[in-house]
């Protein structure tokens, strides 16, 4: 049987947003100021993580001398230097999928482990905010993703069960997260390409978010 979907619950960068090649650059650059080379090659461990566990990871990696606050706040600074400069374009399909969807009346959620303040700003100026119904942010949550909690406060607020969600990510642990909670991972890869676990974990690989609409029109 077809699983009956009523919400669509979306991670944001790396899937609604091509920001994690923006973030990695920051990552390169604040990481060579610092004295810390190729630390951008770390973001492929650290998709889906919050602040917080994010930072306990460099930690764990460069040691506990790792400057992560001024690492943290660098990064920041860099980042929307290379947004003002170089953009963050929203990912192929993204109006598509958000219009239909809204048409044909699923309930829509943002569930990001990125904070707030970045993530309103960036889903306004993109010109989606107004699509979603609900939004989780990661500093809204005790536990990062592969941890459930994040999704199973979207599927709250949007007052369905996970069991009657379909998670978008793009991240491993994004998926992990999302089977955890007990909806229906789909996985469309920005950063990283799906092992053989994590095509096990989701329901429905796509290559692009225009590959969600198909499988919508199918059901």
């Amino acid at each position: 049987m077809q699983p009956k979907i009523r919400a669509l619950v979306f991670d944001m960068d790396g899937l609604l947003f091509d920001s994690e090649k923006v973030v990695q650059k920051s990552w390169y650059i604040a990481g060579e100021r610092l004295g810390y080379p190729n630390v951008g090659d770390h973001i492929y461990h650290t998709l889906g993580f919050n602040v917080v566990r994010r930072s306990r990871y460099f930690r764990e990696t460069f040691g506990e001398k790792f400057p992560v606050e001024t690492f943290n706040q660098m990064t920041r600074e860099i980042f929307y230097e290379l947004k003002e400069t170089e953009g963050v374009p929203k990912k192929p399909g993204v109006d598509e999928l958000l219009s239909y969807a809204k048409e044909e009346g699923y309930l829509l959620a943002v569930a990001t482990s990125s904070g707030e303040a970045y993530s309103r700003t960036l889903l306004k100026e993109g010109g989606i905010w107004d699509y979603f119904d609900a939004a989780v942010f990661g500093d809204m949550v005790t536990h990062a993703k592969p941890d459930p909690e994040i999704y199973l406060k979207a599927c709250e607020k949007l007052g369905v069960k996970p069991s009657e969600a379909a998670a978008l990510e793009d991240s491993p642990n994004g998926i992990r997260s999302a089977y955890a909670a007990g909806m229906y991972p789909i996985v469309i890869p920005d950063l990283v390409r799906p092992d053989e676990e994590i095509k096990s974990l989701s329901t429905w690989q796509c290559e692009s978010l225009f590959d969600v609409i198909s499988i919508l029109k199918e059901k």
